[in-house]
């Protein structure tokens, strides 16, 4: 069975929220989706869960959170969109900006370091190049036009995890999973 962590919005909304006060301006969402992708990348391998639990995508650009992409785009995810938007609002086609700031109850100070890590190696470089440096991470595909879903077993492969180490990253989501569903009832 595939790891599959649950999709945290507020997560999400706070770590893009993150990146662009670090950066003080309008972002390309471009540069906003490669870093995300980058932070939960960097959460796997050293808290062996990401920080947003979104579903993963090689894209033309490269890696992509799929569920960030969609909220950009305005498409709704589950109830997450009101929230997003609340937030972060798209500037023009090619930017986003941050309407208010959601704070960071959410996260926690490993999650928030990551963040700031990325943008300080990240940040600063046009998001063609940061694209660019995706493509050499061994999970992307050329898709080809489309979009080829990344699995988390992958990503965790790659940054260097055992099979007895995704094994157990396997159950711990299964029992989140089942923990949020029985909460939710």
């Amino acid at each position: 069975m595939p790891i599959q962590f649950r999709f945290h919005p507020e997560k999400a909304v706070e770590a893009a929220a993150i990146l662009m006060k670090l950066h003080g301006k309008p972002m390309k969402y471009l540069g906003l989706l490669k870093m995300l992708y980058i932070a939960d990348r960097i959460a796997l391998e050293r808290i062996e869960q990401p920080i947003t639990g979104d579903n993963y995508v090689s894209m033309k650009y490269g890696p992509v959170l799929s569920g960030v992409y969609d909220l950009i785009k305005g498409k709704p995810i589950d109830d997450a969109l009101p929230l997003w938007s609340e937030y972060i609002s798209p500037g023009d086609k090619n930017f986003v900006y941050l309407v208010k700031d959601p704070g960071n109850d959410e996260l926690c100070e490993e999650e928030e370091e990551i963040l700031q890590e990325v943008y300080q190696s990240f940040g600063h470089l046009d998001p063609f190049q940061v694209a660019e440096w995706t493509h050499d991470l061994p999970e992307w595909k050329d898709p080809h036009g489309s979009a080829i879903p990344i699995s988390v077993e992958d990503i965790l492969k790659n940054v260097g995890k055992s099979e007895e180490e995704i094994e157990e990253i396997r159950q711990i989501a299964l029992r989140e999973a089942y923990l949020d569903e029985v909460l939710s009832v």
